[in-house]
């Protein structure tokens, strides 16, 4: 899923590998980039490549190929066949009110997909 490096240019001087684990660290953590550990590549080139596989979509497909296995490991289809809305009304101060219901409250909805 990781493109090729570019033909005519330097040779890449760290591994791919260690691009994806800098990236995970980043967004897993939601540390800031300044922050990255120094046994990661510098912070410089991981939002480089942050920047470059986010314009060209390579950070959507790593994002689809792990959902698809992580539902495959729970033994559910590769993608959700069903969603459920709800809402409910908290109540809450009398500036807030549920036309729906009637009543003076706040709605809040949630979703959950299976």
């Amino acid at each position: 899923m990781i493109p090729p490096a570019k033909r005519g240019g330097r040779k890449r001087s760290v591994e791919p590998r260690e691009i994806v684990n800098g990236l995970m660290y980043v967004l897993s953590s939601g540390c800031q980039w300044r922050y990255v550990p120094k046994d990661l590549p510098p912070k410089s080139t991981l939002f480089g490549y942050f920047d470059l596989w986010n314009w060209d979509g390579t950070l959507d497909r790593i994002h689809h190929a792990l959902y698809v296995k992580c539902r495959e490991d729970m033994d559910r289809e590769a993608s959700p066949t069903a969603c459920v809305i709800d809402s409910q009304s908290v109540k809450s101060d009398p500036s807030g009110y549920d036309a729906g219901k009637k009543i003076k409250a706040r709605s809040a909805i949630s979703l959950s997909i299976r």
